[in-house]
């Protein structure tokens, strides 16, 4: 989203999902798309039927690089380097769209002089992936008018991931695909309403629709509309506050969020939670936090309340109540606006229509948009939508870039901050699978769910597996520097010689004990996907006494709740 908004003034999908069955490119770099999103990637793989180029750009050789016609088996951590030669190639060979540069861009000098060493044959040294493969992608990305490029986690879970979009943004604006169907950069949102959660503000630099805090107009807004008094300096992002847990933070409200297995390097958070005063946690189930909670709220879910949900293509939709919430369980805003009461606030709303209408009333993109309007729309309005004759923005930019200027940002290519040693060799990565997501807080209840994926498990190349003497199927030891975990290993073709991959979904054997905490110097997002580490056969190497609870209020969904 930061680097969105830096670029083009709108962090979310440029274009709509069912632009995608009409693309004739499709770049795809840094998302799982089949496992993480499948149902865009059944939209892909009807444009591939259709006749477009697929493009995918992963470490790892996922689902969608089968279906590929080219597949760039980038190292780990290098897209700036890939996407900066690409670049050089576009601006070279004279690809570029320089009308569309002229009028709707800025700083397109400082990315050609940036970009001006990165040739393919220095691409190929630093990602691994051919120079004339490079070649070959760069000219068929510029020269293709329905070109788009797709993007989740394995662009942005890095050290330098906004450098990552910047550098995608860059591709975008020098080619000029952008304001119009079947193209732009679009990110993919990993969970129902991620997208809303940010339209809404819940973020430490924006107020309601991307509108920052340290703006004065903004501030003088929210001001005047709220009757408060506020702050103009931006707050701490996700992975400072978690690093702050017991010292600076002495209290926490997480709602709808498993930190515990969710937030990397969860040793030291550990720590810091049993550190911390007063811990209030807001879920539909319990989960690894709930260990550390003083007070437990029970919130309904999805199918137990009314409300609106925002998706990846920025599709306001209406959510109805289907069943009502069991036991005490109620609406989130409803105990949001009883604890709000209780701290001495005056807080009178009566319905999430009320509340939408509030956000909507001082954020323009937002104020043609209302429970009322959509109510009679099967699949909703999609922001920009500014006023209520307005039917919505199908794909954003067209007839220019919504900030005005889209804004070239030239950078240059970071190594990953923690490579591999003597004593840690492998590259290990994180990621979801197609049937858990996140913290599998619902999944792993559902019997079907569970059944398909069971258990935590590595992946591995088979000659470091013989390096070790580790057979498929056997379990095994994983560690870095900040903690270990025993599971069961996969010898997969899947991940290159020297790289390992883990889910994050499992209780029993966290992924984020052994991830890295660093962050990215804009957004603090953690480098998830690059972390050095080792493997030994679980009953070869000496195992350490477990410094964390032993219960997990993971349930087996056999037995019952």
């Amino acid at each position: 989203m930061a680097g969105l908004v830096t670029t083009f003034g709108a962090g979310a999908m440029t274009n709509s999902i069912d632009e995608i069955r009409d693309a004739e490119f499709l770049f795809v770099i840094g998302s799982n798309t089949s496992e993480a999103h499948p149902i865009i990637a059944m939209e892909m793989k009807r444009a591939v039927h259709r006749g477009a180029t697929l493009v995918v750009a992963d470490p790892r050789a996922i689902w969608m690089s089968t279906l590929a016609d080219i597949y760039l088996a980038l190292h780990p951590g290098t897209d700036v380097a890939l996407l900066n030669a690409m670049a050089h190639v576009i601006i070279n060979e004279g690809l570029t769209d320089q009308a569309f540069i002229e009028k709707n861009t800025e700083h397109f000098e400082s990315v050609r002089e940036a970009v001006a060493e990165y040739t393919p044959e220095k691409g190929e040294e630093i990602t691994g992936v051919p120079a004339e493969q490079i070649r070959k992608v760069a000219r068929a990305y510029a020269t293709t008018k329905k070109a788009g490029i797709y993007y989740t986690l394995g662009i942005t879970e890095h050290s330098h991931g906004t450098d990552n979009v910047y550098a995608l943004s860059n591709l975008v604006l020098m080619t000029g695909h952008l304001g119009y169907a079947s193209a732009g950069l679009n990110p993919l949102r990993g969970q129902n309403n991620v997208q809303g959660a940010n339209d809404a503000g819940a973020s430490p630099v924006f107020y309601p629709g991307y509108q920052r805090v340290d703006d004065p107009a903004a501030q003088a807004k929210y001001q005047e509309s709220w009757g408060v008094t506020l702050s103009d300096r931006p707050g701490y992002n996700l992975n400072e506050l978690m690093k702050k847990a017991g010292t600076e933070i002495k209290g926490f409200f997480i709602m709808g969020e498993d930190v515990v297995l969710s937030e990397p390097n969860v040793s030291r958070l550990e720590a810091g939670l049993n550190n911390v005063d007063f811990v209030v946690m807001q879920d539909i189930f319990l989960n690894e936090t709930a260990r550390f909670a003083d007070v437990i709220f029970p919130a309904a879910c999805f199918a137990e309340k009314d409300g609106v949900f925002t998706n990846s293509e920025r599709r306001v939709q209406l959510v109805r109540k289907g069943v009502e919430p069991p036991g005490q369980a109620r609406a989130d805003w409803e105990i949001l606006v009883s604890l709000a009461n209780a701290c001495g606030a005056d807080w009178k709303y009566e319905s999430p229509a009320e509340i939408y209408d509030e956000m909507a009333k001082d954020a323009p993109q937002f104020a043609g948009i209302s429970h009322d309007r959509i109510a009679s729309r099967a699949l909703g309005l999609q922001w920009p939508c500014q006023d209520a004759e307005s039917d919505g923005t199908r794909f954003l930019h067209e007839g220019g870039v919504l900030r005005g200027k889209g804004q070239f940002q030239a950078v240059h290519y970071r190594p990953s901050l923690e490579l591999p040693t003597e004593e840690f060799p492998l590259i290990m990565s994180t990621g979801r699978t197609l049937y858990h997501y996140n913290a599998a807080t619902q999944t792993r209840r559902d019997p079907g769910t569970d059944a398909k994926q069971p258990e935590a498990f590595v992946e591995m190349h088979r000659f470091d597996a013989r390096q070790r003497g580790v057979a498929d199927g056997e379990m095994v030891r994983v560690w870095t520097r900040r903690g270990e975990v025993e599971c069961r290993v996969i010898i997969s073709k899947q991940v290159k010689k020297g790289c390992i991959w883990m889910p994050l979904h499992f209780a029993e054997a966290r992924a984020n004990l052994l991830t890295n905490d660093v962050g990215d110097s804009i957004t603090g997002t953690a480098e998830f996907k690059v972390c050095a580490a080792q493997i030994a056969r679980a009953e070869a190497a000496t195992k350490s006494e477990s410094k964390h609870f032993p219960g997990s209020f993971y349930r087996d969904p056999a037995a019952g709740s």
